[in-house]
Protein backbone atom coordinates (compact mmCIF):
# COMPACT_ATOMS: atom_id res chain seq x y z
CA UNK A 1 0.00 0.00 0.00
CA UNK A 2 3.27 2.43 0.27
CA UNK A 3 4.29 1.32 -2.85
CA UNK A 4 0.66 2.29 -4.40
CA UNK A 5 0.31 5.20 -2.72
CA UNK A 6 3.98 5.96 -3.87
CA UNK A 7 2.73 5.59 -7.60
CA UNK A 8 -0.95 7.41 -6.97
CA UNK A 9 -0.51 10.82 -5.45
CA UNK A 10 -3.25 12.13 -3.43
CA UNK A 11 -4.94 8.76 -3.59
CA UNK A 12 -7.96 8.48 -1.78
CA UNK A 13 -9.73 5.68 -1.78
CA UNK A 14 -14.01 5.09 -0.43
CA UNK A 15 -13.98 1.13 -1.04
CA UNK A 16 -12.00 -1.27 0.13
CA UNK A 17 -11.94 -5.25 -1.63
CA UNK A 18 -10.52 -8.19 -0.30
CA UNK A 19 -10.83 -10.39 -3.07
CA UNK A 20 -9.76 -13.79 -3.98
CA UNK A 21 -12.05 -15.87 -2.55
CA UNK A 22 -9.89 -16.68 0.51
CA UNK A 23 -9.60 -13.57 2.36
CA UNK A 24 -11.52 -14.63 5.35
CA UNK A 25 -8.80 -17.05 6.07
CA UNK A 26 -6.89 -14.44 7.64
CA UNK A 27 -7.04 -13.82 11.07
CA UNK A 28 -9.20 -11.10 11.94
CA UNK A 29 -6.24 -9.48 13.81
CA UNK A 30 -4.54 -9.11 10.34
CA UNK A 31 -7.69 -7.45 8.34
CA UNK A 32 -7.91 -5.31 11.20
CA UNK A 33 -4.24 -4.20 10.52
CA UNK A 34 -4.57 -4.39 6.68
CA UNK A 35 -7.68 -1.33 7.21
CA UNK A 36 -5.35 0.43 9.23
CA UNK A 37 -2.70 0.64 6.61
CA UNK A 38 -5.51 1.50 3.72
CA UNK A 39 -6.56 4.18 6.10
CA UNK A 40 -2.83 5.59 6.38
CA UNK A 41 -1.22 4.82 2.97
CA UNK A 42 -4.72 5.17 0.65
CA UNK A 43 -6.94 7.98 2.77
CA UNK A 44 -9.44 5.02 3.21
CA UNK A 45 -12.65 7.10 4.22
CA UNK A 46 -14.56 7.10 7.23
CA UNK A 47 -17.60 5.68 6.20
CA UNK A 48 -15.85 3.42 3.52
CA UNK A 49 -17.37 0.49 1.95
CA UNK A 50 -15.12 -2.41 3.41
CA UNK A 51 -16.22 -6.14 1.30
CA UNK A 52 -14.43 -8.87 2.34
CA UNK A 53 -14.89 -12.18 0.08
CA UNK A 54 -15.82 -15.33 1.36
CA UNK A 55 -16.28 -19.22 1.19
CA UNK A 56 -18.85 -20.22 3.49
CA UNK A 57 -17.39 -23.61 4.58
CA UNK A 58 -14.58 -22.41 6.66
CA UNK A 59 -16.52 -19.58 8.21
CA UNK A 60 -17.68 -20.01 11.93
CA UNK A 61 -19.56 -17.30 14.37
CA UNK A 62 -16.72 -16.64 16.15
CA UNK A 63 -14.31 -15.50 13.12
CA UNK A 64 -17.47 -14.07 11.48
CA UNK A 65 -18.02 -11.57 14.79
CA UNK A 66 -14.51 -10.97 14.82
CA UNK A 67 -13.99 -9.40 10.96
CA UNK A 68 -17.30 -7.29 11.44
CA UNK A 69 -15.46 -6.01 14.45
CA UNK A 70 -12.44 -5.41 12.64
CA UNK A 71 -14.02 -3.04 10.38
CA UNK A 72 -15.16 -5.14 7.62
CA UNK A 73 -18.89 -3.75 6.91
CA UNK A 74 -20.15 -5.83 3.81
CA UNK A 75 -19.68 -10.03 3.11
CA UNK A 76 -19.74 -11.31 0.12
CA UNK A 77 -19.87 -15.58 -0.03
CA UNK A 78 -19.55 -17.72 -2.57
CA UNK A 79 -22.62 -19.66 -2.69
CA UNK A 80 -22.97 -20.76 -6.60
CA UNK A 81 -26.06 -23.78 -6.14
CA UNK A 82 -28.10 -24.80 -3.29
CA UNK A 83 -28.12 -28.66 -4.92
CA UNK A 84 -24.95 -30.82 -4.07
CA UNK A 85 -24.72 -32.68 -6.97
CA UNK A 86 -23.88 -28.73 -8.74
CA UNK A 87 -21.47 -27.81 -5.85
CA UNK A 88 -19.54 -30.99 -6.82
CA UNK A 89 -19.51 -30.44 -10.53
CA UNK A 90 -18.32 -26.95 -9.43
CA UNK A 91 -15.56 -28.20 -7.07
CA UNK A 92 -17.03 -26.94 -4.11
CA UNK A 93 -16.13 -28.15 -0.67
CA UNK A 94 -19.03 -26.74 0.72
CA UNK A 95 -22.67 -27.09 1.37
CA UNK A 96 -25.80 -25.63 1.59
CA UNK A 97 -25.93 -26.15 4.98
CA UNK A 98 -23.17 -24.43 5.23
CA UNK A 99 -23.92 -21.40 3.46
CA UNK A 100 -27.44 -21.59 5.49
CA UNK A 101 -25.13 -21.56 8.85
CA UNK A 102 -22.92 -18.87 7.44
CA UNK A 103 -25.58 -16.51 6.70
CA UNK A 104 -27.18 -17.00 10.11
CA UNK A 105 -23.98 -16.67 11.89
CA UNK A 106 -23.18 -13.51 10.13
CA UNK A 107 -26.44 -11.40 11.07
CA UNK A 108 -25.86 -13.19 14.95
CA UNK A 109 -22.58 -11.03 14.14
CA UNK A 110 -23.59 -7.79 12.97
CA UNK A 111 -23.70 -8.19 9.54
CA UNK A 112 -26.21 -5.84 7.52
CA UNK A 113 -24.87 -6.22 4.19
CA UNK A 114 -24.72 -9.18 2.77
CA UNK A 115 -24.03 -10.67 -1.07
CA UNK A 116 -24.52 -13.70 -2.41
CA UNK A 117 -22.89 -14.87 -5.45
CA UNK A 118 -24.39 -17.28 -7.77
CA UNK A 119 -23.95 -19.34 -10.73
CA UNK A 120 -26.20 -20.71 -13.90
CA UNK A 121 -25.92 -22.53 -16.66
CA UNK A 122 -24.35 -25.57 -15.27
CA UNK A 123 -23.38 -28.57 -17.12
CA UNK A 124 -26.82 -30.80 -16.87
CA UNK A 125 -28.85 -28.02 -14.81
CA UNK A 126 -32.55 -27.60 -14.80
CA UNK A 127 -34.78 -24.18 -14.86
CA UNK A 128 -36.55 -26.59 -12.12
CA UNK A 129 -33.09 -26.66 -10.39
CA UNK A 130 -32.11 -23.02 -10.79
CA UNK A 131 -35.31 -21.90 -9.89
CA UNK A 132 -34.97 -23.87 -6.10
CA UNK A 133 -31.36 -22.11 -5.44
CA UNK A 134 -33.20 -18.56 -6.29
CA UNK A 135 -35.77 -19.54 -3.80
CA UNK A 136 -33.66 -20.92 -0.99
CA UNK A 137 -31.30 -17.90 -1.64
CA UNK A 138 -34.04 -15.49 -1.30
CA UNK A 139 -35.36 -17.28 2.06
CA UNK A 140 -31.64 -15.96 3.74
CA UNK A 141 -32.92 -12.20 2.68
CA UNK A 142 -29.21 -11.11 1.24
CA UNK A 143 -29.26 -7.85 0.35
CA UNK A 144 -27.10 -8.23 -2.80
CA UNK A 145 -27.18 -10.82 -5.24
CA UNK A 146 -24.53 -11.43 -8.29
CA UNK A 147 -25.63 -13.91 -10.79
CA UNK A 148 -22.87 -15.16 -13.09
CA UNK A 149 -23.47 -17.09 -16.58
CA UNK A 150 -21.05 -20.20 -16.76
CA UNK A 151 -17.69 -19.77 -18.53
CA UNK A 152 -15.89 -22.10 -19.34
CA UNK A 153 -12.21 -21.78 -19.19
CA UNK A 154 -9.88 -23.79 -20.99
CA UNK A 155 -7.53 -25.83 -18.83
CA UNK A 156 -9.84 -26.09 -15.51
CA UNK A 157 -11.11 -29.44 -14.29
CA UNK A 158 -14.90 -28.16 -15.56
CA UNK A 159 -13.83 -27.81 -19.18
CA UNK A 160 -11.88 -30.80 -19.15
CA UNK A 161 -14.22 -32.80 -17.79
CA UNK A 162 -16.94 -31.36 -20.73
CA UNK A 163 -14.36 -32.27 -23.58
CA UNK A 164 -14.32 -35.75 -21.94
CA UNK A 165 -17.74 -36.26 -22.39
CA UNK A 166 -18.14 -36.78 -18.36
CA UNK A 167 -20.44 -33.63 -17.95
CA UNK A 168 -23.05 -32.84 -20.87
CA UNK A 169 -22.17 -29.14 -22.78
CA UNK A 170 -23.86 -26.39 -21.58
CA UNK A 171 -26.84 -24.87 -23.13
CA UNK A 172 -26.77 -21.22 -23.76
CA UNK A 173 -30.52 -21.21 -25.20
CA UNK A 174 -31.47 -23.04 -21.61
CA UNK A 175 -28.45 -20.47 -19.71
CA UNK A 176 -30.50 -17.36 -21.41
CA UNK A 177 -34.37 -18.26 -20.44
CA UNK A 178 -32.48 -18.83 -16.37
CA UNK A 179 -31.30 -15.56 -16.62
CA UNK A 180 -34.53 -13.67 -17.56
CA UNK A 181 -36.64 -16.00 -15.06
CA UNK A 182 -34.02 -14.51 -12.27
CA UNK A 183 -34.46 -11.19 -13.24
CA UNK A 184 -38.50 -11.62 -13.22
CA UNK A 185 -38.27 -13.86 -10.07
CA UNK A 186 -35.84 -11.65 -8.25
CA UNK A 187 -37.88 -8.08 -9.23
CA UNK A 188 -41.04 -9.60 -8.04
CA UNK A 189 -39.23 -10.76 -4.06
CA UNK A 190 -38.24 -6.77 -4.16
CA UNK A 191 -34.48 -6.66 -5.71
CA UNK A 192 -34.12 -4.14 -8.18
CA UNK A 193 -31.41 -5.57 -11.02
CA UNK A 194 -29.08 -2.00 -11.10
CA UNK A 195 -26.13 -4.21 -13.56
CA UNK A 196 -26.14 -6.85 -15.97
CA UNK A 197 -25.11 -9.30 -13.69
CA UNK A 198 -26.27 -7.71 -9.91
CA UNK A 199 -29.46 -6.86 -8.07
CA UNK A 200 -30.11 -5.07 -4.53
CA UNK A 201 -32.63 -5.58 -2.39
CA UNK A 202 -35.49 -3.40 -1.36
CA UNK A 203 -34.13 -0.91 -4.03
CA UNK A 204 -36.26 -0.98 -6.74
CA UNK A 205 -40.07 0.28 -5.13
CA UNK A 206 -42.37 -0.22 -8.10
CA UNK A 207 -39.41 0.12 -11.04
CA UNK A 208 -40.04 -1.87 -13.95
CA UNK A 209 -37.57 -4.57 -14.15
CA UNK A 210 -34.37 -2.90 -15.77
CA UNK A 211 -35.07 0.68 -15.26
CA UNK A 212 -33.42 4.00 -14.82
CA UNK A 213 -33.13 4.56 -11.35
CA UNK A 214 -35.40 7.78 -10.69
CA UNK A 215 -32.64 9.77 -9.01
CA UNK A 216 -30.62 8.50 -12.20
CA UNK A 217 -27.80 7.65 -9.83
CA UNK A 218 -27.35 4.15 -9.06
CA UNK A 219 -25.78 4.45 -5.69
CA UNK A 220 -28.56 6.70 -3.92
CA UNK A 221 -30.91 3.64 -4.30
CA UNK A 222 -30.41 0.44 -1.77
CA UNK A 223 -27.07 -1.54 -0.86
CA UNK A 224 -25.63 -1.62 -4.58
CA UNK A 225 -21.72 -2.88 -4.56
CA UNK A 226 -20.11 0.85 -4.39
CA UNK A 227 -16.54 -0.71 -5.30
CA UNK A 228 -17.62 -2.63 -8.40
CA UNK A 229 -19.44 0.62 -9.38
CA UNK A 230 -16.26 2.49 -9.81
CA UNK A 231 -15.40 -0.29 -12.51
CA UNK A 232 -18.42 -0.02 -14.18
CA UNK A 233 -18.07 3.65 -14.52
CA UNK A 234 -14.78 3.22 -15.23
CA UNK A 235 -13.18 5.12 -12.54
CA UNK A 236 -9.41 4.62 -11.21
CA UNK A 237 -8.42 1.59 -9.00
CA UNK A 238 -5.55 0.58 -7.10
CA UNK A 239 -4.91 -3.05 -6.39
CA UNK A 240 -2.29 -4.65 -3.81
CA UNK A 241 -1.32 -8.05 -3.98
CA UNK A 242 -0.04 -10.72 -5.85
CA UNK A 243 -1.95 -10.94 -9.37
CA UNK A 244 -3.52 -7.77 -8.73
CA UNK A 245 -4.48 -5.12 -11.61
CA UNK A 246 -4.34 -1.61 -11.53
CA UNK A 247 -5.63 1.28 -13.32
CA UNK A 248 -4.44 4.74 -12.24
CA UNK A 249 -3.28 8.08 -14.20
CA UNK A 250 -3.99 6.66 -18.03
CA UNK A 251 -2.13 3.62 -17.38
CA UNK A 252 -3.18 0.07 -16.20
CA UNK A 253 -0.91 -3.03 -14.87
CA UNK A 254 -0.58 -5.73 -13.17
CA UNK A 255 1.03 -7.07 -10.39
CA UNK A 256 3.27 -11.17 -10.69
CA UNK A 257 1.32 -13.70 -9.21
CA UNK A 258 2.76 -15.50 -7.63
CA UNK A 259 2.87 -14.92 -3.67
CA UNK A 260 6.37 -15.80 -3.52
CA UNK A 261 7.38 -13.59 -6.33
CA UNK A 262 5.44 -10.86 -5.16
CA UNK A 263 6.92 -11.28 -1.31
CA UNK A 264 10.52 -11.17 -2.91
CA UNK A 265 9.57 -8.14 -4.86
CA UNK A 266 8.54 -6.25 -2.27
CA UNK A 267 11.68 -7.12 -0.03
CA UNK A 268 14.21 -6.35 -2.13
CA UNK A 269 12.07 -2.73 -2.70
CA UNK A 270 11.47 -3.63 -6.73
CA UNK A 271 8.15 -2.99 -8.74
CA UNK A 272 6.07 -6.57 -8.50
CA UNK A 273 4.58 -5.06 -11.17
CA UNK A 274 4.84 -7.81 -13.90
CA UNK A 275 3.27 -5.54 -17.08
CA UNK A 276 1.64 -2.52 -17.99
CA UNK A 277 0.37 -0.66 -20.92
CA UNK A 278 -0.43 2.86 -21.57
CA UNK A 279 -4.67 3.02 -22.60
CA UNK A 280 -5.14 6.10 -25.01
CA UNK A 281 -7.72 8.05 -24.84
CA UNK A 282 -9.99 6.22 -27.40
CA UNK A 283 -9.57 2.97 -25.94
CA UNK A 284 -10.38 4.39 -22.29
CA UNK A 285 -13.64 6.03 -23.95
CA UNK A 286 -14.59 2.81 -25.52
CA UNK A 287 -14.22 1.21 -22.30
CA UNK A 288 -16.50 3.71 -20.57
CA UNK A 289 -19.15 2.80 -22.97
CA UNK A 290 -18.59 -0.89 -22.77
CA UNK A 291 -18.49 -0.76 -18.77
CA UNK A 292 -20.65 1.82 -18.14
CA UNK A 293 -23.73 0.13 -20.94
CA UNK A 294 -23.37 -3.00 -18.35
CA UNK A 295 -25.21 -0.65 -16.31
CA UNK A 296 -28.95 0.38 -15.79
CA UNK A 297 -28.60 3.60 -15.51
CA UNK A 298 -26.22 3.51 -18.13
CA UNK A 299 -23.89 6.26 -19.52
CA UNK A 300 -24.41 10.13 -18.85
CA UNK A 301 -23.70 12.52 -21.96
CA UNK A 302 -23.06 15.54 -19.42
CA UNK A 303 -19.95 13.43 -17.56
CA UNK A 304 -18.78 11.71 -20.25
CA UNK A 305 -18.02 15.52 -21.76
CA UNK A 306 -16.90 16.61 -18.81
CA UNK A 307 -14.35 13.72 -18.40
CA UNK A 308 -13.12 13.62 -22.08
CA UNK A 309 -14.15 17.32 -24.02
CA UNK A 310 -15.69 16.05 -26.49
CA UNK A 311 -19.96 15.41 -26.93
CA UNK A 312 -21.17 11.45 -26.37
CA UNK A 313 -23.32 12.28 -29.41
CA UNK A 314 -20.72 13.06 -31.75
CA UNK A 315 -18.09 10.68 -30.67
CA UNK A 316 -20.60 7.74 -31.15
CA UNK A 317 -23.49 8.76 -33.08
CA UNK A 318 -23.12 6.27 -35.79
CA UNK A 319 -23.08 2.98 -33.44
CA UNK A 320 -25.88 4.83 -31.29
CA UNK A 321 -28.06 5.19 -33.65
CA UNK A 322 -27.38 1.68 -34.96
CA UNK A 323 -28.29 0.07 -31.63
CA UNK A 324 -31.48 2.05 -31.00
CA UNK A 325 -32.49 1.37 -34.67
CA UNK A 326 -32.44 -2.48 -33.52
CA UNK A 327 -33.92 -2.05 -30.24
CA UNK A 328 -31.20 -2.75 -27.86
CA UNK A 329 -29.83 0.90 -27.00
CA UNK A 330 -32.16 3.40 -25.67
CA UNK A 331 -30.96 7.05 -26.50
CA UNK A 332 -32.67 9.95 -25.64
CA UNK A 333 -29.72 12.69 -26.14
CA UNK A 334 -28.55 12.85 -22.22
CA UNK A 335 -28.16 9.18 -21.32
CA UNK A 336 -27.32 5.83 -23.51
CA UNK A 337 -28.53 2.60 -21.70
CA UNK A 338 -29.52 -0.65 -22.87
CA UNK A 339 -32.87 -1.51 -23.86
CA UNK A 340 -34.02 -4.29 -21.74
CA UNK A 341 -33.94 -6.88 -24.74
CA UNK A 342 -30.32 -5.75 -25.20
CA UNK A 343 -29.14 -7.59 -21.84
CA UNK A 344 -28.66 -11.08 -23.60
CA UNK A 345 -26.88 -9.38 -26.31
CA UNK A 346 -24.60 -6.51 -24.66
CA UNK A 347 -21.28 -8.08 -26.03
CA UNK A 348 -22.29 -7.23 -29.63
CA UNK A 349 -22.96 -4.28 -28.61
CA UNK A 350 -20.35 -3.21 -26.65
CA UNK A 351 -18.03 -4.26 -29.32
CA UNK A 352 -19.24 -1.15 -31.40
CA UNK A 353 -17.89 1.58 -29.13
CA UNK A 354 -13.87 0.39 -29.22
CA UNK A 355 -11.72 1.39 -31.13
CA UNK A 356 -10.67 -0.98 -33.96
Amino acid sequence: MRRAAETALQARATTLYFGGGTPALLAPADVARLIAAARRWLALTPDAEITLEANPGPLDASRLAALRQAGVNRLSLGVQSAHPAELAVLGRGHSWEDVARAARQARAGGWDNLSLDLIFGLPGQTLAQWRHTLDAVLALEPEHLSLYGLTLEPGTPLAQAVASGAHPAPDPDLAADMYLAASEDLHNAGFWQYEISNWARGAHSALEVWALPPAGETERIGPVSRHNLAYWRNTAWLGVGAGSHSWWGGSRWHNVCHPRDYIAALAAERSPIAESEVISTALERGETMMMGLRLAEGVNAARFEVRFGVALAATYAEALNRWQAAGLLVWDGARARLHRRGRLLGNQVFGDFLPD
